[in-house]
């Protein structure tokens, strides 16, 4: 059976709450966003979370191949990989809500590729050609102007050579991100909804990235992230799951163009949903792309209703192959008396059938 991950803010005192409660509810682990404007830092906050911890995995959901160099995000998440033993992931993207509130879009491809290759070399102890690091020189030269005696001749993390490869999962909707994701991850997270068809088509896809790439196809792994919620009334389910879905529907539509397979009347109604997205309301119930989310879209993209609706269609979704769920987005969840109601049918209900053979 997959793994099943729950998602929450990088609060350094308040993940470490948050991780001992998810450990005690039989959840397989704990991810943190990294979003630097909007929540804080996210290496600390796992390192804080490993310490009340002893068995749930740690991870990213997700970094971004931007706001920090390839070297200073394997030595973070490698220093949580220490301090929790050996639990830690790394979730990376082409950024989101980290680059928004730069003023920026996410990564351009050329420059996430890059960032993968290297940030995989240095979680392997390898080396990175200081050529490839593309620091401008107005930024900082050339260490060779000092005219020191002696200089490293390339990037290393020495410390990290010897230990567990950290794992890295990218995030990825669109076929260019999943082609990526295919070939230079280890495992690939599906940001594409609850959609079997959809799930199907990026596994298929992935593999043939990596088959193309002269890579084995069978030692990749796929995940994805699902927003769920379950509660008996379905319109109150999708009440509470819309602000975290208005954060990944978005993905499908990121760029104007509904990615991957999806009916056209979905297609037509993401591109109403996308032209209403307000990011400063960025993952809010009451935003204006939660307000545009229709029923069609929410029953398409994410798994709501009773229990018995959520174990069935969340075991679909492992049936198809994927080894790792994350039901993401929920952060706010708690917040209300139905919201408590509805975690507390997921871990007692849902979470515990899904974990049956």
């Amino acid at each position: 059976m997959a793994e099943l991950w729950t998602h929450g803010y990088a609060s350094p005192r308040g993940t470490m709450g948050l991780a001992r409660r998810v450990e005690e509810k039989g959840w397989d682990g704990l991810c943190v966003l990294d979003s630097q404007n909007l929540s804080g830092d996210a290496y600390v906050a796992l390192a804080m979370a490993a310490t009340v911890t002893e068995r749930i995995g740690l991870g990213t959901a997700v970094t971004n191949s931007v706001t920090r160099m390839a070297a200073t995000t394997a030595s973070a998440i490698a220093s949580v990989d220490r301090v929790s033993n050996g639990r830690a992931v790394l979730g990376i993207s082409r950024g989101d809500s980290a680059l928004a509130h730069l003023g920026l879009s996410p990564a351009r491809f050329g420059q996430f590729e890059r960032y993968l290759r290297h940030v995989q070399s240095y979680l392997r102890g390898e080396t990175v050609p200081f050529s490839e690091l593309k620091v401008p020189n107005d930024i900082a030269p050339p260490i060779d102007d000092l005219g020191l005696a002696d200089t490293p001749d390339a990037s290393q993390i020495a410390w990290i050579a010897g230990s567990r490869k950290v794992p890295v999962e990218v995030a990825a909707t669109g076929p260019r991100a999943i082609k990526l994701a295919g070939v230079h991850a280890e495992r690939v997270m599906f940001a594409l909804g609850a959609d079997p068809a959809r799930i199907t088509w990026g596994m298929e896809f992935a593999k043939q990235a990596r088959l193309e790439a002269g890579l084995a196809p069978n030692d990749l792994r796929f995940g994805a992230y699902v927003n769920c919620v379950c509660h008996q009334d379905i319109n109150t389910a999708r009440t509470l799951v819309r602000g975290a879905l208005s954060l990944f529907a978005r993905f499908s539509v990121l760029h104007g163009k509904a990615a991957g397979p999806m009916p056209p009347a979905i297609a037509d109604a993401l591109q109403t949903f996308r032209d209403a997205y307000d990011m400063r309301e960025h993952s809010k119930n009451d935003s204006p792309q939660a307000a545009a989310l229709t029923p069609e879209i929410t029953d398409y993209f994410a798994v709501v209703g009773a229990s018995d609706t959520c174990i069935e269609r969340l075991g679909e979704l492992a049936d198809l192959g994927l080894d790792k769920l994350l039901i993401a987005g929920n952060f706010r969840v708690a917040d209300t008396a139905e919201g408590r109601e509805a975690q507390t049918l997921f871990e007692d209900a849902v979470l515990p059938a899904l974990r049956d053979p």
